[in-house]
């Protein structure tokens, strides 16, 4: 043979051992899990192995998932080997879809498929204690438990608040576990129908005597619409009665009125003292008035007798009539003249 044939064979084995030696590695890193899944009926091929190291799979996890589905007697036919390493590439947990797709065919009450389940689990939803929680219902406490308000209060028709505290069963919707409100909207829509039923009874004592009402009036509400949940039974745990805000809001209402009552009496008050001071300034101004027509009446005496309209035996005359009548005012305690027969005016308060 020639040295170039020679070469090419040389290379040819190379190539051929590097392969073989290729094909060990993989088959001795795989071989027991194709042997697991060719015994189970799993039906992952060897093909399919290699691929999943190619694109970086937990094949482990692939096969073994799918090995637990197939010894479940899961038979979905869009549960295949593709599926799963869609929903692994995808971020999902293949393990807890397949244990739930297994709780949900054990308890034959639930018709859960694998793309409903993956679904759920790229969610963000834990799809297993959603199959769990609708085989077992859960219960929720209304408020929670670690609420500030460890009651809920509400207020009668009477003005009585009752505080009561309630346990909501619920049971998990798979159909509308994905968009659906999660376990916060259900405590506050029954916080909120609580609340309600109580505020439209006519005594506190009716609620009392039939706490029943107060549930049969929040299921009736179907307070469970778009939301994950749905609402098995609402029991009252615990009633009591608190204080009487009916009347205190009456005594603060009365204790309102008496102030603007005050306030308007006091206003008319200001306003009669002003009118008082008024007429005393206007009786002031008549005085003043009168004392400046006195003051003029010397001068018309004067201006008569000049005039001769008037005598000076009859300006005696009137001279004497006005001492006489000064006297009989002294001595009846009167007088018309002075500075002291004004008015004494109140100081404004």
């Amino acid at each position: 043979m020639s040295p170039l044939v020679m070469a090419i064979l040389g290379t040819l084995f190379v190539i051929a051992a590097i392969l073989v030696l290729i094909f060990l590695a993989v088959l001795s890193r795989y071989f027991w899990l194709w042997i697991q899944a060719i015994m189970t009926g799993a039906n992952v091929g060897l093909g399919d192995l290699i691929g999943m190291m190619f694109r970086r799979v937990d094949a482990r996890m692939i096969v073994r998932s799918k090995i637990m589905a197939v010894a479940a007697g899961i038979d979905d036919p869009e549960l295949t080997t593709k599926a799963l390493e869609a929903h692994y590439l995808s971020r999902g947990n293949v393990p807890q879809v397949i244990r739930a797709l297994i709780a949900a065919r054990k308890s034959r009450q639930i018709n859960l498929s694998f793309q409903k389940a993956a679904a759920i689990d790229l969610a963000g939803r834990d799809v297993l204690d959603a199959v769990q929680t609708s085989v077992y219902p859960k219960v929720i406490d209304c408020p929670p438990r670690n609420s500030v308000n460890p009651f809920l209060d509400a207020i009668a028709k009477d003005g009585i608040q009752l505080m009561v505290k309630a346990r909501v069963t619920v049971r998990a919707n798979l159909a509308q576990l994905i968009g659906g409100a999660t376990e916060d909207t259900i405590i506050a829509r029954v916080g909120q129908g609580i609340v309600s039923a109580i505020g439209s009874a006519e005594s506190h004592k009716v609620v009392l005597e039939n706490p029943d009402m107060i549930s049969k009036a929040v299921l009736a509400s179907r307070l469970d619409d778009q939301t994950a949940f749905e609402i098995v039974s609402i029991d009252i745990a615990d009633i009591d009665v608190g204080e009487n805000i009916g009347a205190r809001l009456q005594a603060d209402r009365a204790e309102a009125d008496t102030r603007v009552a005050r306030a308007r009496a006091e206003g008319r008050r200001a306003e009669a003292v002003a009118i008082e001071q008024e007429m005393f300034a206007k009786i002031e101004e008549s005085r003043a008035a009168v004392v400046a027509s006195e003051a003029s009446v010397p001068f018309a005496i004067a201006d008569a007798l000049k005039d001769g309209k008037m005598k000076v035996m009859d300006y005696y005359k009137l001279k004497n009539i006005t001492a006489d009548t000064e006297m009989r005012q002294s001595i009846a305690g009167t007088s018309t003249t002075g500075p002291s027969n004004a008015p004494q005016t109140r100081p404004a308060n």
